[in-house]
């Protein structure tokens, strides 16, 4: 009788040792990319996705961890997630559902979920203007809009010169109040993200003065302009360049330009992004770069940090491709990321420097 209570102490011990080794998430993947997404199975700090590529890194928040705050079920579930824009005195985050013709609103208190804008012309990118205001890079219709604080909207933009733009894909406003925004066509490519239509115009950038009138700010080198961001004292401009998807023979990387006179100049290449390519982009007050990245296999999936310089810092892995991202919360100290077909969000210990 002894003999058995001292053999199911010692094995109650040995599985109780191998417990207390494991990790609460999955062993199987060291980043816990496979863990609990429901968040009822804890996560052991230091948060495992992050991978540190350089000591100068100082972003990560130690006892923060990665969040799935939103993954919608049946009807409700998004087809491809994009721009998403931090609404502070709305205590809300904004994004696309580009496919499904809406956009959605996360609440901050509750974490409550809705349809803020149907029939949202397949919007992409968003930004906030300097009074605060939604800015809408539509692509079936071609267009950047604003909403005014009456809920009526806006065109800011439709054509050049009289030729209507491609498909307006994400923007950045600077500290003089223009609009600065790119023109890569993905809305016009098939029905998906839009419709099918032929290119009236080059892929640009461009600027919208506050006084409306559009002017080009860059044309080239990018193939596809994409992702669009300042640095914290405006005087460079990152255009993240997308081309690859037209083929793994075209870049997929970031361009930094001056900005002098209000136009791009002196573009030169960043940082590279393959085997996959980065989309969304924003800048900290340090004037690191944070970038979404995926489409070149799993361990690409997630955002990676570039320094100033254009050193990689570290890298957050994600389950998804991670389109897009922005900076949000009171302090602008929670990184909020769409990815695919999920929203992730995560505290950090760095600052968003734009609005939103």
């Amino acid at each position: 009788m002894e003999t058995s209570r001292r053999t199911f102490l010692a094995a109650t011990a040995a599985t109780a040792a191998t417990v207390a080794a494991a990790p609460l998430a999955s062993a199987a993947d060291k980043f816990a990319r496979d863990r609990d997404w429901t968040g009822d199975t804890p996560v052991t700090y230091p948060e495992p996705a992050w991978e540190v590529k350089d000591k100068r890194f100082t972003g990560m928040q130690g006892n923060a961890t990665l969040q799935r705050i939103w993954h919608g079920l049946g009807n409700d579930r998004a087809l491809w997630c994009e721009g998403p824009v931090w609404m502070g005195d709305w205590g809300s985050l904004i994004w696309s559902d580009i496919p499904n013709h809406r956009t959605l609103r996360w609440l901050e208190d509750d974490g409550h979920v809705s349809v803020f804008q149907t029939e949202s012309g397949y919007s992409n990118g968003h930004t906030r203007d300097n009074q605060g205001r939604l800015i809408a890079m539509e692509h079936d219709t071609r267009r950047v809009r604003r909403r005014e604080y009456d809920g009526t909207w806006t065109v800011l933009a439709d054509n050049f010169e009289g030729k209507k733009l491609n498909a307006p894909n994400d923007a950045a406003v600077h500290r003089d109040g223009s609009i600065w925004f790119t023109d890569p066509g993905y809305g016009i490519l098939g029905p998906y993200e839009g419709h099918k239509a032929e290119f009236e115009l080059p892929t640009r950038v461009y600027r919208i003065d506050p006084s409306g009138k559009a002017t080009v700010a860059a044309e080239g080198p990018m193939r596809r302009p994409n992702g669009i961001c300042f640095s914290p004292d405006f005087k460079k401009c990152y255009v993240v360049d997308t081309g690859a998807t037209d083929g793994a023979q075209y870049p997929a990387n970031i361009i930094v330009f001056d900005v002098v006179n209000n136009a791009l100049r002196n573009g030169k290449v960043f940082a590279d992004f393959k085997p996959g390519f980065t989309d969304g982009i924003r800048c900290d007050t340090d004037g690191n770069v944070w970038c979404g990245w995926g489409w070149g296999g799993v361990d690409t999936n997630g955002v990676r940090v570039h320094a100033p310089s254009g050193d990689l810092l570290a890298f957050l892995h994600t389950p998804e491709v991670v389109a897009n991202l922005c900076f949000g919360g009171t302090k602008r100290n929670r990184l909020f990321m769409t990815g695919s077909t999920s929203i992730y969000a995560l505290y950090v210990n760095a600052v968003g420097a734009a609005l939103s």
